[in-house]
């Protein structure tokens, strides 16, 4: 079995740098660093159908390769591309939204079916509210500590380039912020 080392991957910037030089070899490098991060961010959109999570995954890259030149910080690639990824979903969940046909909506849903679809709709919102007011590290970290199948805590510090002791001690303070977040957010609803 051959183990890998950290001298045997490639840091983000020289593989952004021959990637560049159009070095399909770093290109394919990048694929596989970041590939499980997309689609982490992708399958976590779960309104969209599997063909639009696998547009949003190819439409993700392809705009790292017509923005490559713009980008400013390589060792930030991956948040870069998690933050495309997730305004791709977006895009394609309001044309998803545009598009459904009328014979699609339900006219006449029960008021249990309504009132427990409000409630968890709501319960959603401020749940994806408090998250999106975390900052982008913890945002990342909870999202790659979630993937299915999981990462490993070492794929995890590689992917957000922190120490894997730092790991289970970020996560519990992330998720202490978020708790707070919501628990602040539901005292202002009470009012």
């Amino acid at each position: 079995m051959t183990t890998i080392t950290s001298m045997d991957v490639p840091d983000t910037s020289s593989l952004v740098a021959r990637a560049l030089k159009n070095d399909q070899d770093a290109w394919e490098d990048l694929v596989d660093q970041f590939t499980r991060l997309v689609w982490h961010v992708v399958r976590g959109f779960h309104q969209l159908d599997p063909q639009s999570q696998a547009d949003a995954h190819q439409t993700t890259w392809l705009k790292l390769a017509e923005q490559l030149t713009n980008v400013r910080d390589p060792e930030r690639l991956g948040a870069w591309l998690a933050t495309t990824a997730r305004r791709e979903c977006y895009r394609l969940l309001k044309l998803a939204d545009r598009e459904r046909p009328e014979h699609e909506i339900e006219l006449e849903p029960s008021s249990v079916e309504l009132d427990q679809h409000m409630l968890d709709s709501e319960r959603d919102a401020q749940l994806w509210q408090a998250f999106g007011e975390l900052g982008e590290s913890c945002q990342a970290l909870l999202r790659l500590l979630l993937t299915d199948p999981p990462l490993s805590y070492d794929e995890v510090a590689d992917m957000l380039d922190i120490k894997r002791g730092s790991i289970g001690p970020t996560r519990r303070r992330c998720l202490d912020l978020l708790k707070a977040k919501l628990n602040e957010a539901s005292r202002q609803d009470r009012s």
